[in-house]
């Protein structure tokens, strides 16, 4: 968020959608009020440091990082805000003064703050708690948008993949090790992430959509969900059929893998160094292409995801529930989630950032690996496309915006496709190269795979002569560098 952009919010006064709360040196309870509220109704802009006329007090820059942390540990907190969220504050300097931003998304579920349930009704927070007609009519509403969100009452945990739960809540683990999944069972987990969910029109109780796209046996997804399937094609030689192809029904959680290393079986991948620090740029497009098509897209429809590999580019398309039409401009959108249980657990999992950090994490990528910027298209049927052109003319250093500098090649260490076509082998790389002394303990929490499959890849990079260990047990990484470009 630009200070121009705030500058506006502010001109324009407290609303349906935005609320400016004065909190100079801590948070008030109202603030999370408000999160409840936005996310209840059309979501909002929360800004802190102005008065109720948008006056600008500032935040005391010695209490941000306090404030900012509160903020997290509060929306992580089921006794404070239920289903928990994933937001963080935004520094914004404006006229000398610091001032903290957050845009709350809508969400597809009702959020609760400390037991209660909030609406927003002009610029007021009202609590609705105790109206059963109000009550009602929000749950109607969150149920008739959000297909994420139909119960299956006659789903079990016996047709649920268990074992996919505990594999994700050690992924989580690896992102924080204070995860608020930490020491729950199964259930328990799904039941914080919003997967187990509750109509208060019907009584009807049990797993939603969200969890059996996540956890759901495939049978069980093909009933739930029959329109649900992703093509990845590869049309280079054969334009009219394809070269190669992957259908894929299974669960999201697989899903994402066998997408995200069909896309790595039959693209380049080259390593540049970005903000001083060496990145599978490729890996990062991939991620979210295949994050995009699987968190956004509307499960109702028959119509099959697709994720097509040509000479020039890689496109993507899903059918959406659009509420605008036209070219996303990264600089001046608001995030419109379209399955927000669905996105929140792939960012809790590390499969994802932030909500609206997607966009602009492609359109950096995509000028660092082709040198063009990515196209993305909203309407009925969402459209993503990435150039291809150029690639591997030289690696770039900076921003990534068309600002960086061109590094030789020499500098990118190059590692052959046959041994990072595979996404847990390219995020082992770049978490060794941040910590070269990590273990492999830890390297299986944060990937949320077992460590003796950890070994496994670590053997793998060794005998290829890519990784080696300096100094024994309490020693280091270290990945080898090779000059000239990768065959």
């Amino acid at each position: 968020m630009t200070p121009e952009q705030i500058r506006q919010l502010l001109s324009e006064g407290e609303g349906l959608t935005i609320e400016y709360k004065e909190c100079i040196n801590e948070l008030s309870n109202s603030v999370f009020e408000t999160v409840s509220s936005f996310s209840n109704r059309y979501g909002g802009h929360l800004i802190l440091g102005a008065d109720d006329e948008g006056v600008v007090l500032g935040v005391n820059p010695k209490a941000a990082p306090s404030m900012k942390k509160n903020f997290i540990n509060m929306l992580s907190n089921p006794q404070k805000i239920s289903p928990t969220l994933l937001l963080d504050l935004e520094d914004v300097e404006l006229d000398g003064k610091l001032l903290l931003y957050v845009y709350i998304p809508a969400s597809s579920q009702v959020e609760l703050c400390s037991n209660k349930i909030y609406d927003r009704v002009g610029d007021a927070d009202i609590d609705i708690t105790k109206s059963t007609d109000l009550a009602a009519d929000l749950y109607g509403r969150k149920s008739a948008a959000y297909t994420e969100r139909e119960i299956f009452p006659y789903v079990t945990e016996n047709e649920m993949r268990l074992d996919l739960v505990e594999r994700a809540q050690r992924m989580s683990l690896g992102e924080n090790r204070d995860h608020p999944w930490k020491g729950l069972s199964p259930l328990e987990v799904m039941k914080s992430a919003g997967l187990y969910d509750e109509d208060w029109r019907t009584g009807k109780k049990g797993f939603n959509l969200a969890g059996i796209l996540l956890f759901g046996r495939d049978d069980v997804i093909r009933s739930c969900a029959p329109g649900y399937e992703t093509d990845a094609l590869v049309r280079r030689e054969d334009v009219d059929r394809y070269d190669d192809r992957l259908i894929v029904g299974t669960n999201l959680i697989e899903a994402y893998e066998m997408l995200t290393e069909f896309i790595a079986k039959h693209t380049q991948d080259r390593f540049f160094l970005v903000d001083n620090q060496r990145v599978s740029v490729r890996s990062w497009i991939a991620r979210e292409l295949v994050s995009n098509i699987l968190t956004h897209r509307e499960y109702s429809k028959g119509f099959p995801a697709k994720i097509v590999i040509e000479s020039d580019r890689i496109y993507a398309e899903n059918w959406n529930r659009s509420n605008r039409h036209g070219r996303i401009d990264p600089e001046h959108f608001t995030p419109d989630p379209k399955n927000p249980i669905i996105a929140r657990f792939f960012v809790n999992i590390g499969r994802a950032d932030k909500l609206g950090s997607g966009v602009r994490n492609l359109y950096k990528y995509t000028k660092i690996y082709s040198g063009g910027e990515p196209e993305l298209i909203e309407g009925e049927v969402f459209k993503t496309i990435v150039p291809l052109n150029g690639i591997g003319a030289s690696g770039f250093t900076g921003d990534g915006i068309g600002n960086g500098t061109a590094i030789p090649n020499t500098i990118t260490k190059a590692i052959p496709n046959a041994i990072t076509n595979n996404e847990t082998r390219q995020r082992l790389i770049a978490m060794i190269e941040n910590d070269p002394s990590i273990t492999s303990k830890l390297l299986g929490e944060k990937l949320g795979i077992s460590e003796r499959n950890i070994k496994t890849h670590i053997k793998t990079l060794k005998d290829a002569g890519f990784l080696v260990r300096i100094g024994g047990t309490r020693g280091h990484w270290e990945v080898i560098a090779n000059s000239g470009d990768e065959k």
